[in-house]
């Protein structure tokens, strides 16, 4: 067929038509805008430069702690460096840099100095996690160390190092680790106290290595507070050694905690800067408990709220809270108080008869049942929070520690701090990961401080926190549930609200959670694409993860 035939030219054409197409596809993927700054979430404040320096396989830390060594840090650093080198061979790297065929001279960054300023390692609410990067080359004349964090305490160690993981980037050109755009310096510190991720262990069970992973994940974003709703009407996983038989309400015998397990979720949180807020929700939610206890239920035709009108009900919770205060160190406590429906309180007779002998209604009774549980919870010496049914039903009579969750809507936060109680944000209609038609921006946009003009005020909304209830979520899908969205709010609530509240968020922040979204990816970590219609759907076709 000769060349200049109809036919051949109508091939050539089409040839070159997809050369083209694959050619500007592949420009579209590879190319970042480099005038964005991608590291999430975006630090507070940041300059930097226009040299690429190369970082040490065999990276050395030094670390100037008060109390001597950290194990805290010392771990960090080694999970860290397991993920900035995870392309480099690191035995094969040492064994040549003593060898002598790669000198520790041949690169820029070949040291990490971490500078704590406190002796404590207690992580309680409100713990400072600021803290100061600095990356430059070391050329004998600098008084930076090459690259170094200064922090207040290791919690505020631990972000910095996270930040420091972020700028790092393997080239596979060259297979080395390089830092772009350095000279870097960087004083960050987050915009709320409270940065949360509820999960929800009794819809479907989750095992220990699940929930690990997803803390794991949550210290990426700089998330510092998982509120573990462990029980709940459908199961009761968790061992309670005053009432053994309370984990008879589990889905089964192999889906259940530990004591030892709980405790080792904590102390795997806490190594991450994480604290685990438990709640047990009373007096709605709580089905499962009778299965261990019938006695805990009204009858056998009203199996909750639990029976208001038994000494026994708050023996037991009183019990249940003492054993959960010894695994659970951290200052909040969540009493739930929340879907309450007291209608089968009023139509079973013993607890009709101690309503009238009380002269309670069941609304009464709730408000009861709520005051009691946080009476205890405070004599364990534990801060209560309670969903907003409890504020919406009785505000006046709370006790004023209690921290009210907003999930119902809008607008509760700003009724709360008005009335002086503290308050978390989880607004259904934008933080409730459940909800997969809830796209990004939604999420990325939503203001814990939406309404509330006080300085005074606004310094009462603790944060916020995303919930992840798992009617619809189990170990097949409870991560593409969560991530990339909770991405969003991670950066909501500890970024400056100026810098991440202007311009078109299509063009300054989704390549930005996009490139985010890939690196939980290159961790393990099974992130969702960004922009489906629905959340945790896979891909509609081929493509590049920086671009779904």
């Amino acid at each position: 067929m000769p060349l200049n035939s109809p036919k051949s030219l109508a091939i050539l054409t089409i040839f070159i038509l997809l050369s083209i197409s694959q050619t500007t596809t592949l420009i579209s993927v590879t190319e970042l805008d480099e005038s964005l700054t991608y590291i999430w979430p975006l630090p507070t404040e940041f300059t930097s430069g226009n040299e690429t320096l190369s970082v040490d396989p065999g990276l050395l830390l030094s670390l100037s702690f008060k109390a001597g060594n950290s194990y805290i840090i010392e771990q960090a650093f080694e999970r860290y460096k397991s993920i900035i080198f995870k392309h480099i061979n690191y035995g094969l790297s040492v064994f040549s840099y003593l060898r002598g065929r790669t000198r520790r001279s041949d690169y820029d960054i070949t040291k990490l100095s971490i500078v704590v300023d406190s002796d404590s390692e207690e992580l309680q609410l409100g713990v400072d996690e600021s803290y100061a990067l600095f990356v430059a080359k070391n050329e004998g004349q600098s008084i930076i160390a090459e690259a170094t964090i200064e922090a207040k305490t290791v919690y505020g160690a631990l972000r910095g190092l996270e930040t420091f993981s972020q700028l790092c980037a393997f080239d596979y050109g060259t297979k080395t680790v390089q830092i772009y755009k350095a000279p870097w310096y960087i004083q960050d510190k987050p915009r709320f106290t409270y940065r949360g991720l509820m999960l929800d262990t009794a819809r479907h069970y989750l095992p220990i290595d699940v929930i690990k992973q997803i803390i794991e994940s949550m210290s990426y974003a700089k998330f510092n507070v998982l509120h573990w709703h462990i029980i709940d009407e459908q199961s009761f996983p968790l061992e309670v050694p005053t009432y053994p038989n309370l984990w008879d309400g589990a889905y089964t015998k192999w889906e259940r905690y530990t004591v030892e397990d709980a405790r080792e979720i904590v102390s795997y949180a806490k190594m991450r800067g994480i604290n685990v807020m438990a709640e047990v929700d009373v007096p709605g939610h709580a089905e499962s408990w009778g299965r261990g206890y019938p006695d805990l239920w009204p009858s056998t035709s009203c199996r909750e709220p639990l029976d208001v009108s038994k000494n026994f009900t708050f023996d037991l919770l009183s019990g249940l809270l003492t054993d959960l205060r010894k695994i659970f160190p951290f200052e909040l406590f969540h009493l739930g108080g929340d879907e309450v429906n007291t209608d089968c309180w009023n139509s079973t007779p013993s607890v009709k008869h101690w309503l009238q002998d009380h002269k309670m209604t069941p609304k009464d009774a709730y408000q009861y049942f709520v005051l009691r549980a946080q009476e205890i919870a405070i004599s364990n010496n534990w801060t209560p929070v309670n969903w907003e049914e409890t504020f919406n039903a009785f505000a006046t009579n709370l006790n004023p520690r209690t921290i009210v969750h907003n999930w119902l809507g809008s607008g509760v936060c700003p009724k709360a701090v008005a009335k002086g109680f503290r308050c978390i944000f989880s607004n259904q209609g934008v933080w409730y990961l459940d909800h997969l038609d809830v796209p990004w921006d939604k999420v990325y946009t939503a203001e814990p401080l939406e309404g509330i003009i006080s300085v005074s005020q606004q310094a009462l909304v603790l944060g916020g926190e995303v919930c992840m209830w798992a009617e619809t979520a189990d170990p097949s899908n409870v991560l593409q549930t969560i991530w990339p969205r909770a991405a969003a709010a991670a950066e909501r609530l500890w970024s400056r609200k100026e810098a991440i509240s202007t311009g078109n968020f299509t063009l300054t922040a989704l390549p930005r959670l996009h490139n985010f979204r890939c690196l939980l990816n290159r961790r393990g970590i099974q992130a969702a694409p960004v922009t489906n219609k629905y959340a945790r759907t896979p891909p509609i076709g081929p493509g590049s993860c920086y671009e779904q």
